[in-house]
């Protein structure tokens, strides 16, 4: 049994304009000294004798911690453990000091480095897991936090939105959505924007995974063939959005400047058999080319600000996942499909229709438990869910918007899930499926 354990742990805001380091007395605070510079102290154990000496208690290790001063932030705190030499505690004891983490606040060693940053270089670097829609990045299998290398080009290319139309996108890595990014909540996100747009358009990269101006985009905001470089610690789980946050924010994200960021939380997600990465957007053009015998349609500011899109499609084009290329799936698989909506006007109703969602991660939170059973899932402009199904009946599934009138604007795709039946009493008809005809959700 503990003769004495005692933790005593002292906070103390230090003025901004002076740091001040001491050794920790035992109960007491840092005190209030010059313009020393900060040191962090080292641990020190004694063995004595608690008690009566006459009692025969048994001997102790006594460990005490000194301190120092965060700039402008928190104190170390005061940790005095007392424990018998001979327990498990004896042996094994940690002791732990708080820091003000959110504010990057940095200690000074002996060397005069920070803290912080020798944490950063200790930490493994990595090259980010990235993927195109409809792929998903393989998931994270470490279990410790790591520095994750994100390099992404900012690049103008001309994509088809339908059969017969092309539209000139402002992307990420020549891809509308932009690439996926799967983290892990711990890691530090170093990001590299290279701006490749020769037109002198600014561009950058809002996270709303980031705490801190502008999501990274007042970091991250580069010219012309300029490369801008900044890192970020990734503090929640979940999905979410990044886009291009140059004014005006609008016509960035319509032009085809977003995508997903998924932070895995520490313990990592259930495994899933298909895992999709689809997101619903809006694209605002003229009825017609600017020249004969063009396809490429022009941009319209007019539709933008009167929030009226001629197309809503998944996956930046119309018929991204249609007969000819539809997400896969097997009877008794668990699909996971990681939706994005970064608008940048309309809210989807997000449906799946003869599915019903066993789990729905509203807003993209892993913090929270999700909803169960759901059958439409609301996903507000600049925001992202995470959707679970068990694809228990073969056939085809389709994914629409079911502010419905959209599916004739583009919103719509099909699930293909091939295999046998497991259950007939979940579906059974002694006739086949007969679409009507033209119809573009029932194939």
């Amino acid at each position: 049994m503990f003769r004495a354990l005692t933790l005593q742990l002292c906070l103390r805001r230090v003025a901004l304009k002076s740091v001040h380091s001491a050794p920790l007395l035992e109960g007491h605070c840092l005190p209030r000294m010059g313009r020393a510079r900060p040191s962090l102290r080292t641990f020190s154990t004694s063995r004595s004798q608690t008690g009566n000496r006459g009692a025969g208690l048994p001997t102790v290790w006594k460990l005490s911690l000194g301190g120092a001063a965060l700039a402008g932030g928190l104190l170390l705190t005061q940790l005095s453990i007392e424990w018998p030499a001979g327990s498990w505690m004896g042996r094994w004891g940690k002791v732990f000091a708080l820091q003000k983490d959110a504010s990057l606040a940095s200690v000074q060693d002996g060397k005069g480095s920070s803290l912080q940053q020798k944490m950063e270089r200790e930490l493994p670097e990595e090259k980010a897991q990235l993927a195109k829609a409809p792929n998903v990045p393989p998931p994270i299998q470490r279990r410790h936090p790591a520095r994750v290398m994100v390099d992404l080009n900012v690049i103008v290319k001309e994509l088809p939105i339908d059969d017969t139309s092309t539209y000139e996108f402002w992307t990420f890595e020549e891809a509308v959505p932009g690439p996926m990014i799967r983290a892990r909540v711990g890691d530090l996100m170093q990001v590299r924007l290279t701006n490749r747009d020769q037109s002198g358009m600014y561009h950058n990269m809002d996270f709303h995974a980031v705490l801190g101006p502008g999501g990274g985009a007042t970091v991250l905001n580069c010219s012309t063939d300029e490369t801008k470089t900044a890192t970020f610690k990734l503090t929640y789980p979940g999905l979410f959005i990044y886009h291009c946050a140059v004014d005006p924010v609008s016509v960035h994200i319509a032009n085809g400047m977003y995508g997903l960021l998924l932070v895995e939380p520490e313990e990592g997600l259930p495994p899933a058999e298909k895992e999709y990465y689809v997101v619903q957007s809006e694209l605002y053009t003229e009825d017609e080319p600017d020249t004969p015998n063009s396809s490429l349609l022009p941009f319209s500011i007019d539709r933008v600000m009167d929030e009226r899109p001629n197309y809503v499609v998944f996956n930046g084009r119309v018929g991204a996942h249609l007969e000819d290329n539809p997400l896969k799936a097997t009877v008794g698989d668990r699909v996971r499909m990681y939706v994005g909506n970064p608008g940048p006007n309309l809210v989807s109703s997000f449906h799946v229709i003869g599915t019903i969602f066993d789990k729905a991660y509203r807003d993209g939170s892993l913090v929270n438990e999700p909803a169960r059973g759901l059958q439409t899932l609301m996903i507000p402009a600049g925001s992202a869910a995470i959707v679970e199904l068990d694809a228990l009946v073969p056939g085809t599934f389709t994914l629409v918007d079911h502010s419905i009138s959209r599916i004739e604007k583009g919103c719509v795709g099909f699930l293909q899930v091939d295999g046998e039946a497991r259950d007939p009493e979940l579906f059974h008809s002694k006739d086949g499926p007969a679409p009507c005809p033209g119809c573009k959700i029932h194939p």
